[in-house]
């Protein structure tokens, strides 16, 4: 590629499943406001993937960066302290509370289970999406559902209000009282008896750093800008049609995210 890279302020690093069979792609974007675009793309989510990066970009266009916001996935962070360490590291909001839906899903297939067994499966039929959307995203149907859940003491339900309970967190402005409300909310969930919450607690207390490093960033990045730029590659990928392999999607990808300069000269039909 031959393109000007210059300063970067900000970076979004996060994976994308690119085929079947768990095949995913590393994708490091540029989510500085007013200039967000692709940078790099590698195969699989492996640290030898993201430390391709900070070979390939030049050192004098990483001296600025300020921000770094990935996923909770562990093989980043390792490589985010070796090569950035000066950044400061931010979780993506979305992913945090997408971990956060897996347990409570997790909790509620196992409370399903036990449940049908018992020849009580209707509690929960249909009761997933109703769980794992916020309240105000719920159709007609799912808040008639949702209001005969919070009538019962499933644990699935306990879950999903620690969950609406977490969501005050983002919702501070000091890091301090942040930091106070999610000991104390990881402390209720260590307490609760349902172990997916119990697991999730103990990833916020391991991570507590770097969740509180979310206030220092606000208002310097964009809460949605990772996300946002995932859905732009996801569709990318799906206008690639039946060409999947790696180097088609790799040229579509920078092609329209890239950000890609247009050549010097426009083809000249005789």
């Amino acid at each position: 590629m031959n393109r000007q890279i210059g300063d970067i302020e900000a970076l979004g690093v996060n994976e994308i499943a690119y085929k079947r069979g768990h095949r995913y792609l590393t994708l490091v974007y540029q989510i500085d406001e007013g200039r967000r675009r692709l940078l790099y793309v590698a195969r699989d989510r492996t640290e030898k993937s993201l430390r391709g990066f900070f070979k390939t970009i030049p050192k004098s266009s990483l001296a600025s960066l300020k921000f770094i916001c990935t996923d909770m996935w562990r093989r980043y962070m390792n490589v985010i302290a070796e090569c950035a360490a000066d950044a400061v590291h931010v979780f993506d909001r979305f992913h945090v509370m997408k971990k956060m839906n897996e347990k409570i899903n997790k909790v509620r297939a196992e409370e399903s289970r036990q449940l049908k067994s018992q020849g009580k499966g209707e509690l929960l039929k249909h009761s997933r999406w109703c769980l794992l959307k916020r309240r105000e995203n719920l159709s007609e149907k799912q808040a008639v559902k949702m209001s005969e859940l919070l009538k019962t003491n499933l644990r699935c339900v306990k879950a999903y209000m620690m969950r609406e309970d977490f969501q005050r967190f983002w919702m501070y402005s000091s890091p301090a009282w942040a930091g106070k409300f999610l000991d104390q909310w990881c402390t209720r969930a260590m307490r609760s008896k349902i172990e997916p919450m119990k697991e999730m607690a103990g990833t916020l207390r391991r991570h507590r750093p770097i969740l509180l490093n979310w206030f220092r960033a606000r208002g310097e990045i964009s809460n949605g800008s990772v996300e946002g730029m995932n859905i732009k590659a996801k569709l990318a990928i799906g206008k690639a049609f039946g060409f999947k392999s790696y180097e088609t999607i790799e040229i579509a990808l920078y092609h329209q995210l890239g950000k890609l300069p247009e050549p010097n000269q426009t083809h000249e039909f005789c």
